[in-house]
C-alpha cells in the first residue's frame, strides 16, 4: 500500500467506495487521517462501513465540520454534466477536490527508496493514456519490462488501483495506465514517461465536448511536464501535443508521421526511424496477440517507451512476441465446429468496435448496451465483413434503425444473443462480442460482460 500522510491528524471525504475509493480510505487511514466516506449505492456504503470507515452523507452541508480535503472516485462527475453534489459543496465551500492518482504523485514526490536498495537510479513513473489501446499498451510495456529482468509494476484504471500498489524500489517501473477522468481531477501528476495514444468521441458528456476531453488528457502533458514523451500523431491533437512538447520534454518519440524519432507500421513490420534513418523493424506477423491495426499502434507505442528506457530492439521484440494479450481484447475464447469465439467486451465505444471488426472475417456481430453518441453510425462501411448483427440492451431499436436493411435481430439480452449467433454460424465464421455500448444497462462493468460472455462460449464447448 502507498501510505498517504499529506493529511495526519485530519479529516478527509472519499466519495466513492469502489475500488479506487476503498483503497483512498485505507491509505488515508494508514497515514494518519480520519477518513469521512459516502456512497450513492446501498451496497457501496456497506462496504464502506464493512471495512471500518466512518461513513456519512456528505451531500448534506451539517457532515462537513472539519473536512479539509475530499478525494473522488473517477467514475463520478466533478463538472460536466453536473458536480455530484457533494463535490458542489466542496467547490463552494473552497475544499479542494482531488483523487487516488493525485494522491499518489503527491506520495511519490516525497518517496526516497531505503538506503538497503541496491539500484542507483530513482523509481521511474510511466503514465499512458487515450481514447482506445490504454490497457493493452500499459500492459505490454509491463510484459517486456519484465521479460527483460527489469522490476515494474501495473496499476491504475488496470489492475490494481494505484495506491494499491507497493512502494517502488530503486530502479523500479511504475506503469500507470490513465483515464480522462483520472487526469482530468488529479491535482498533481508527474510522469517520467507519458504516453498519448489517440483521441476519438467518447465520454463528451463528462467533457463538455472533445475539446474538454481532449484538455482532460492533455493535463498528464502539461501539469505532468514529463521528461519523455510518446505520442500518437494520427489525430490533430496529438500532433498538436508533439509540436508543443517539442523543446520542452527532453525526447519526444511520434508514433506515425515521418519526421524526427517515429516509430510506425510498414505493412505487418513495426519499424523505428530517425530523422529518416531506419533503425529497426520487428515483424508483428510473430505476436498473435497484436493482431490488427489498433494493436500495431500499441506495439509502437509500447516499443518507444521500452527505447526510451534502454531497451534494444531485439530485447523489445522477444516482449512483443511473447505477449499473450489481455481479457476481453479481442480474446480468443474457443473454437467450435469450425467457428471462432472472440471476446471483445472492453469495446465500449464506435471507434475500440471498429478495430475489433477490422481484424475479423465473416463476422456474426453481438452489439448493444448503453449507447454512446453517434451510436454505430461510424460502422456502418464495414457491414461487408458482417454476415448478421445481434443486437442487445437498451441500444437495441437504435441500432437497428441504424442498421436499416442489413441482417440484424433484436436479441435483448447476452445469452440470447450468442445461442443466435451460435445457431447461425458457418464453419469459418467468428462470432464476435464488440458491443459499441457501455455496459451498465445489464453488467455491472465491461469485465462481467466479457465473463458472461466467456462462460457462457465454454459452456457450449
Amino acid at each position: 500500500m502507498i501510505v498517504v500522510r499529506a493529511y495526519e491528524g485530519r479529516r478527509v471525504g472519499v466519495l466513492g467506495m469502489g475500488r479506487s475509493g476503498l483503497a483512498a480510505a485505507g491509505a488515508l487511514q494508514a497515514g494518519g487521517a480520519e477518513p469521512v466516506c459516502w456512497d450513492d449505492s446501498e451496497a457501496g456504503r456497506a462496504a464502506g462501513a464493512a471495512a471500518g470507515f466512518e461513513v456519512v452523507d456528505l451531500t448534506r452541508a451539517r457532515e462537513w465540520d472539519g473536512i479539509v480535503a475530499l478525494i473522488v472516485s473517477p467514475g463520478i462527475p466533478h463538472l460536466y454534466p453536473a458536480p455530484h453534489p457533494a463535490i458542489a459543496h466542496a467547490l463552494a465551500a473552497g475544499i479542494p477536490v482531488d483523487n487516488d492518482i493525485g494522491l499518489f504523485f503527491r506520495e511519490m514526490a516525497a518517496w526516497e527508496p531505503g538506503a538497503d536498495d541496491e539500484g542507483d537510479d530513482d523509481p521511474l513513473v510511466v503514465c499512458v493514456t487515450g481514447s482506445n489501446g490504454k490497457s493493452t499498451t500499459s500492459a505490454l510495456i509491463h510484459h517486456i519490462l519484465r521479460e527483460n529482468g527489469r522490476a515494474a509494476q501495473l496499476g491504475g484504471n488496470i489492475g490494481v488501483g494505484v495506491l494499491d500498489l507497493d512502494y517502488p524500489a530503486a530502479d523500479e517501473t511504475v506503469v500507470l495506465e490513465l483515464s480522462s477522468y483520472q487526469t482530468d481531477l488529479a491535482r498533481s501528476l508527474a510522469p517520467d514517461v507519458a504516453v498519448f495514444l489517440n483521441l476519438s468521441d467518447d465520454h463528451l458528456d463528462r467533457h463538455e465536448g472533445r475539446g474538454g476531453y481532449f484538455a482532460a488528457k492533455a493535463r498528464l502533458f502539461e501539469a505532468g511536464a514529463p521528461e519523455r514523451a510518446v505520442i500518437g500523431v494520427a489525430e490533430p491533437e496529438g500532433a498538436y501535443l508533439a509540436n508543443r512538447l517539442e523543446g520542452v520534454a527532453e525526447k519526444v518519440v511520434r508514433i506515425g508521421g515521418a519526421d524526427g524519432w517515429t516509430v510506425s507500421m510498414r505493412k505487418a513490420f513495426l519499424t523505428e526511424r530517425q530523422n529518416g534513418r531506419q533503425l529497426a523493424a520487428i515483424d508483428l506477423r510473430a505476436a498473435p496477440a497484436l493482431r490488427g491495426a489498433h494493436n500495431g499502434q500499441n506495439a509502437c507505442a509500447a516499443y518507444a517507451v521500452c527505447r526510451l528506457m534502454g531497451l534494444g530492439p531485439k530485447q523489445i521484440e522477444k516482449g512483443l512476441t511473447g505477449f499473450p494479450g489481455l481479457p476481453h481484447r479481442l480474446e480468443r475464447i474457443a473454437g467450435i465446429a469450425g467457428v471462432t469465439y472472440v471476446n471483445d467486451s472492453k469495446a465500449t465505444n464506435a471507434d475500440a468496435a471498429e478495430k475489433a471488426l477490422l481484424s475479423c472475417d465473416n463476422i456474426r456481430w453481438i452489439a448493444g448496451g448503453v449507447p454512446k453518441a453517434g451510436g454505430i453510425a461510424p460502422l456502418l462501411p464495414l457491414l461487408d465483413r458482417v454476415r448478421k448483427t445481434y443486437l442487445i440492451g437498451e441500444a437495441q431499436d437504435a441500432f437497428a434503425a441504424q442498421l436499416g436493411d442489413a441482417p440484424h435481430a433484436l436479441c435483448g439480452t447476452l445469452d440470447a444473443a450468442l445461442a443466435a449467433a451460435a445457431a447461425d454460424a458457418e464453419e469459418g465464421d467468428t462470432v464476435l462480442l464488440a458491443p459499441a455500448c457501455a455496459s451498465f444497462d445489464q453488467f455491472t462493468s465491461f469485465e462481467a460482460r466479457g465473463e458472461a460472455f466467456r462462460e457462457a462460449v465454454l459452456a457450449m464447448a
